[in-house]
């Protein structure tokens, strides 16, 4: 399955459909459909700068919470516009988690499947941000919160192209939230676990180095528990930093200011 994780097929310019462009104060907006090798289609919104660059990247993907309204795409818009106005451009994409129901109607028997098939997905979208006009690929991050940091060290640690990463409550093993439900008992619980310890990624974070990571996690979180989180942190390379907010699973406004100013230090944001 991880070969088929890395040696994807590219995108192709073919594969993207322009449905419009308008232009805002200070960046334009675009909203595109990728058609996937798996032969459905994803939405996406591209935010590019005025000016001529170059420009760093952020691929924003966003949580997985079905009872909220920004479970979806839309979680990072209001972020990627302030990005965009600072000179980055930024794509925030749909997965196969932007369905409410996406939990509930799959199985441990498609866990590995949809895994690859996401993992192929945000690299082409990575094809994608870092085919255009004036990108500085050595200034790309990498945002992904809950299920989204997880593919997200998992797609970095085979492409490599992501220089610096955030990582928001994110578990370090796929089994933690998986076996949420169906529910599985006994052996075929465990034979899951084993299966799934080849691409978890707490195996793949280390991989990651030399790229800046910055963990975001929450002390009342009830999908990261604090040990959890130690965990994951633990097993990343440095340069790496973690920071704790008196939060659940969705953080709070202080992560997200720590994590703009984060990002356009580390991108270098005149």
């Amino acid at each position: 399955m991880l070969t088929q994780m890395k040696n994807y097929p590219k995108l192709a310019l073919t594969d993207v459909r322009l449905i419009g462009a308008k232009k805002e104060e200070g960046y334009e907006k675009q909203l595109l459909v990728f058609q996937t090798p798996f032969g459905f289609r994803r939405t996406t919104e591209l935010f590019l700068p005025d000016g001529k660059g170059p420009f760093p990247a952020i691929l924003y993907v966003h949580w997985y919470a079905p009872e909220e309204h920004d479970s979806n795409r839309s979680q990072f818009v209001n972020e990627a516009v302030e990005m965009a106005k600072s000179g980055v451009i930024c794509l925030t994409v749909e997965t196969m988690w932007s369905d409410p129901d996406f939990f509930m109607k799959r199985t441990q028997a498609d866990d590995m499947q949809n895994s690859m098939e996401e993992v192929v997905n945000l690299r082409r979208f990575m094809d994608y941000l870092l085919s255009q006009p004036n990108v500085d690929a050595k200034r790309f991050a990498f945002v992904g919160h809950d299920f989204a940091g997880m593919y997200g060290v998992l797609a970095g640690s085979l492409d490599k192209r992501p220089t610096h990463y955030v990582i928001m409550a994110a578990t370090p093993r796929f089994s933690d939230w998986y076996l949420y439900a169906p529910k599985l008992e006994g052996e075929a619980r465990e034979i899951f676990i084993r299966e799934m310890a080849e691409i978890d990624p707490i195996t793949h974070i280390s991989n990651l180095s030399p790229a800046p990571l910055f963990f975001q996690f929450g002390n009342d979180d009830f999908h990261v528990p604090l040990e959890r989180a130690d965990e994951f942190f633990i097993a990343a390379q440095e340069p790496k930093e973690k920071k704790l907010y008196e939060a659940g699973h969705g953080l709070n406004e202080d992560a997200t200011q720590d994590r703009k100013a984060w990002l356009k230090k580390q991108l270098d944001l005149k």
